[in-house]
């Protein structure tokens, strides 16, 4: 049984909720110890009402975060540290840390401090008040903001989302950002496999083929100035650099956008294509019986065509090419994305069968007796 402060009875019927807080790193060493501490005293200031964990996962740093986190956690019992030897990527990250955390909602949030730890308190708040099984931090939402960021990555981020809105039925404005509260039910029924920065949509798409309530509050997204020993102070620029390829991640949005409703990529713009390509060969049936009635009248009916396509052809030969490609393509289109759907069904089905399984699994093994319990939250 986890011990906090005072016996395991104590413990035991304390009724406050446990919250899991995850804060991945890499090569944070110039803000970590401080923004650490900011979080646990703010934590510490919610503890009429929560108790809580700190879960920090060093995702493979090369400079000495791995050694600061590990000073940090020695003396805070609630504080745990947990190692990748190498860099393996913000969703595997995510993942080993959903692995170690005990409380009853998890919150994973940037060690940045980009949003402002009173974010905490307003996601935990809402899930608490409407019974949802993830809350989303939005700076896109009505009321939400941001500040300091690049002007260039700004765009993207709001097109990435935008997309990304509009194919799932979730009906959230920013379906990118990592600061969130879930419900560690949820967690223990989802298997995320993504690796990279895509597990933040991942999980929502997961989350809403369950029917799982979604909610958001508006946030304010703020790009802090990057620390004397940071990498980004080097050079011209005081604003602290982002991690993210543009074309890895663009092209990942892309991918996430299909995953959730294929008709987004495939069947509406087939569609588009194809009504293109009836304006366009109705030009050319327009042009080729303006030909027809052009020729002779005793000539044979297959070679009066024949010779009316050919002359219409000789003068109008981008009707005919750019007709015949445009049909053919929005046909493919319309064809792979009633394929993609079909397989979309198809998939569904086995991961509402393939979640139910891995909850019972997980639920089990939590609740084994046999296994270990740790030192837990305040």
């Amino acid at each position: 049984m986890p011990q906090g402060n005072g016996s395991s009875t104590d413990w035991a019927r304390d009724d406050r909720p446990v919250v899991s807080l995850v804060t991945p790193a890499y090569n944070e060493e110039a803000i970590l110890t401080e923004n650490l501490g900011i979080l646990c005293s703010y934590m510490e200031s919610l503890e009429d009402r929560f108790r809580w964990e700190l879960v920090i996962v060093d995702d493979g740093s090369r400079d000495r975060t791995a050694e600061l986190a590990d000073a940090f956690a020695e003396d805070r019992e609630n504080v745990r540290v947990v190692h990748h030897r190498v860099n393996l990527g913000l969703g595997r990250a995510l993942r080993t840390a959903f692995e170690h955390c005990r409380g009853e909602y998890v919150v994973t949030f940037d060690v940045d401090l980009s949003y402002t730890p009173d974010h905490i308190e307003r996601l935990l708040e809402r899930i608490l008040d409407s019974g949802a099984s993830v809350v989303v931090a939005s700076p896109y939402m009505a009321g939400g903001s941001v500040a300091n960021v690049p002007l260039k990555r700004l765009l993207a981020s709001r097109w990435a989302n935008r997309l990304l809105s509009v194919a799932t039925t979730a009906r959230i404005s920013t379906l990118t950002g990592m600061v969130r509260v879930y419900s560690a039910e949820l967690l223990r029924r989802l298997d995320p496999r993504a690796t990279g920065m895509e597990i933040n949509p991942e999980i929502i798409y997961k989350a809403v083929l369950l029917r799982e309530r979604i909610e958001e509050i508006p946030a304010r997204l703020e790009w802090r100035p990057a620390k004397p020993r940071e990498p980004a102070a080097q050079g011209s620029s005081a604003q602290r650099s982002s991690s993210m390829k543009m074309a890895r991640q663009t092209a990942s949005v892309l991918m996430s956008g299909f995953l959730f409703r294929p008709v987004t990529l495939l069947v509406a713009p087939g569609i588009l294509i194809l009504l293109f390509a009836v304006y366009v060969n109705a030009w050319m049936l327009v042009h080729f019986l303006g030909e027809y009635l052009a020729l002779p009248g005793e000539m044979w009916i297959f070679d009066r065509a024949s010779a009316a396509v050919e002359a219409a052809f000789r003068q109008f030969p981008h009707t005919f090419v750019v007709g015949g490609i445009a049909l053919m393509l929005g046909v493919q289109m319309i064809g792979l994305g009633v394929l993609a759907l079909q397989a979309r069904a198809y998939f569904e089905e086995l991961f509402h069968l393939g979640t139910t399984i891995h909850g019972h699994s997980r639920r089990d093994r939590w609740e084994d007796p046999g296994v270990e319990r740790r030192s837990g939250p305040r």
